[in-house]
Order: structure tokens, then sequence, then C-alpha cells
């Protein structure tokens, strides 16, 4: 008798192509540009100078300050209770005792934060190999995470950040003058203690490589 065959895993899940019709967009009340479409994020980014102004560079010194983290290796980041895409109440407590990858990303349901997403459940045995748990956190809320998660079958929690009240507990520095929330990675040790801060806005997926090298070496 013919034995069947198995299709793999990774050939039955979801191609990693944001399809939102509207963009988020992220607008900043010091922010004079006009709007246009990034093909880096899928967000409404300013792109265009007004001819009133003469130099970039003035502009950018004036309105666009440096942010700097607040959670850095070495620390022990704040606690958070938030609502994961189920509804349900996760603390940062819980997931003391195992490694812990925690990142922050801009918006479900954008190119960069699909590929990202994407790119985190394609590597999901990886991270569950290395003993650690992945959880992703953005500004949505709940049905948007649970809608995302849905969409391209994602193994692992999305927490919502309405208010953005964890990111800015945690300084996740914004990104592009401080027109989108930032795309920052933490790996955490199982002593709840930060071991790796990453940030990279423009190569979603090499939050994944750069993750999976430090809880290797662990």
């Amino acid at each position: 008798m013919a034995s069947l065959v198995k299709p793999s895993l990774s050939s039955s899940l979801p191609a990693c192509n944001a399809t939102t019709q509207t963009p988020k967009q992220y607008p900043s009340a010091n922010n004079p540009f006009k709007s246009s479409q990034s093909h880096f994020h899928g967000l409404k980014l300013s792109l265009s100078i007004p001819s009133s102004f003469s130099s970039f560079t003035p502009l950018i010194s004036k309105t666009s300050p440096i942010v700097s983290a607040k959670v850095n290796k070495g620390s022990v980041p704040p606690s958070f209770t938030l609502k994961d895409q189920d509804g349900k109440t996760v603390s940062l407590s819980k997931f003391k005792g195992k490694p812990l990858v925690v990142y922050f990303y801009p918006a479900d349901e954008t190119p960069g934060c699909t590929k990202q997403a994407c790119a985190f459940r394609d590597s999901y045995e990886k991270f569950k190999k290395a003993g650690a748990q992945v959880i992703g956190i953005s500004g949505d809320d709940a049905e948007s995470h649970k809608a995302f998660a849905k969409k391209y079958r994602l193994p692992f929690t999305l927490l919502s950040d309405e208010g953005n009240k964890v990111r800015k507990e945690w300084g996740v520095p914004s990104d592009l003058f401080g027109t989108l929330p930032g795309r920052q990675t933490y790996v955490l040790d199982k002593n709840g203690v930060v071991q790796l801060v990453y940030n990279n806005q423009f190569q979603p997926e090499k939050h994944i490589d750069e993750t999976l090298k430090l809880l290797q070496s662990l």
C-alpha cells in the first residue's frame, strides 16, 4: 500500500505579504513634511522637504533629539502586565526561569513587521530548542493582534501595549526623526537580565539572526 507523504510545515504556512489597504500612520505634531508611502514599512512617512526649508540638517537637530534606551545590557527591565491576542492578561514575570525574546515592532500588517513576525515563526523551532520563548509587542489592540496571528499562523504571544506605556518605560527609541515607533529586540536570560539589545528598523529579519546567535551561546 502506498504511504502518504505529509506536507512539510513550511510549505503549508501562509506567505508573508502584508495586505493592509490603508497603511497605518503615526502623525507627529512637529513634522512639517508631506506624507508619502515607504516601501520599508508600509507606513506614511515624511519624505518631502517644504520649500521654506533651505537645509535639512538644522531641522533634524532642533526637532528630533536622540532618545537613549533606558533598558540596557545587564539591566533588569521594568515589569509589565498586558493583554495578549486572546484578551488574556500576561505578565513579564510569567516568563522568568527561561530565556525570553521580547521584540517591539511598529504595527501589525505592515511589510517590515510582517516579514519580522514570519521570520520568528519560521525559526520558532530553533528558539524552542534553545529553551527560549518569544513575545512581540506593539500598540495595536488585541483584536488586531488576533487577526494578525491567525492570518500568518504565528505560534508565539503578541501583547497589546495601547498608549505605548511599556515602550516608553523600556525606553525603546523612535526611528526616522521620531515619526515611527522603533523596532527593537531584547534577549533576557533565565534570571530576567538583559543580555542583548538589538535595533534595526530596515532589516527586520536580522533581529532573528542576532537573537539566535546569542541564545545559542548562553
